[in-house]
């Protein structure tokens, strides 16, 4: 630990000398975020400039590219050395995907013709937070539960928004690290006790589904569900966080259901890097993870207590961290082709 902060992180000061070019893009079905950032040879990552596009006055990739040449971003996309995009949805052989928030599909197979992009790739927004575990974006995070990270282990990162992402970043034991993605969100969260099973009652009614999965219960619809369950009353998300303190019981339970499903992916994962939460609910809602009924959710195990006590949690605030993911991951696949790995 250093200044509270966990510090998985080399010395990344850059030499702009022999300094390369990156373009990072997280995009999203509201937002579309550009940045420029730089990498030195010997790992050094900083954040030059970053702009925000609405992903909705694009009615195309290609749309949204020539909205940013059009903008005051400074590096032209054919100037990058590598462009880095994250998309919040599934994505297919590292080039395609068909993302559901957004109206149009991406490909880059042919990106440097179609694009002018000299080398790029397309990786999911969860992997992305992955990768941004491992970049400067996470010393600014907040520690919810101090630990002893191992260095050599896994780190996991989970966050709740429209829905619930997870993924997780593993050493490479070359000085990298490569992220797994997951589909975790849909399997079945676990109800416990005579209330609760009546809330996941109440949920596949409403899903008119045969279980509550992740999804249903760690996310902003998620929140919104419970509250309803608790009180009767139907509300936005953003709502029902608003009146977090006239309704301490609906943020007891939710903390103990984010609680629950951290502690879960991290046993999945066996996580000993390190857990990080990002995604907006928390981000906004910081006090979903601070509260005790997190902390004594996430170390309610009998046979795992051990471990989950050693096992550092930490807050991700930072709403650039898809962009600094994205980044990370460029700058590894740029020390690769000097390496010559690739």
């Amino acid at each position: 630990m250093t200044n509270g902060k966990i510090n998985f992180l080399k010395d990344r000061t850059i030499d702009r000398a022999t300094a390369h070019h990156i373009l990072a893009a997280d995009i999203g079905g509201t937002n579309s975020r550009f940045a420029h950032f730089t990498a030195s040879e010997a790992g050094g990552l900083s954040l030059a400039s970053a702009i925000w596009l609405k992903t909705a006055e694009a009615g195309s990739f290609s749309g949204l590219l020539a909205n940013l040449k059009a903008s005051a971003f400074p590096l032209p996309p054919e100037e990058a050395d590598i462009v880095g995009i994250a998309i919040a949805g599934p994505v297919i052989g590292g080039k395609k995907s068909s993302p559901p928030l957004i109206p149009w599909d991406i490909d880059i197979s042919q990106a440097q013709e179609d694009y002018g992009f000299k080398r790029s790739f397309l990786i999911n927004d969860f992997v992305a937070q992955a990768y941004a575990c491992v970049s400067p974006a996470a010393e600014s995070a907040e520690v919810i539960l101090e630990g002893f990270p191992d260095r050599q282990s896994a780190i996991a990162v989970i966050g709740a928004g429209t829905g619930l992402g997870k993924a997780c970043v593993i050493p490479d034991g070359r000085g990298g690290y490569f992220a797994n993605p997951s589909e975790g969100a849909h399997a079945a969260f676990p109800l416990i006790g005579e209330r609760e099973c009546r809330f996941q009652q109440f949920l596949t009614g409403m899903h008119r589904t045969t279980y509550a999965t992740y999804n249903h219960v760690v996310s902003g619809r998620g929140l919104a569900a419970l509250h309803e369950f608790l009180t009767g009353m139907a509300l936005e998300p953003a709502q029902v966080a608003e009146q977090f303190p006239q309704y301490p019981e609906t943020l007891a339970w939710f903390a103990r259901f984010y609680g629950r499903a951290c502690r879960d992916f991290a046993l999945e994962t066996l996580s000993l890097g390190g857990l990080y939460i990002a995604g907006g609910l928390a981000a906004r809602n910081p006090e979903i993870a601070r509260h005790k009924s997190f902390r004594d959710e996430f170390l309610a195990s009998d046979a795992m207590l051990h471990v989950l006590a050693r096992l550092p949690v930490c807050l991700i605030r930072d709403q650039n961290s898809g962009l600094w993911g994205a980044a990370e991951k460029a700058a590894l696949e740029m020390a690769r082709v000097r390496n010559g790995s690739l």
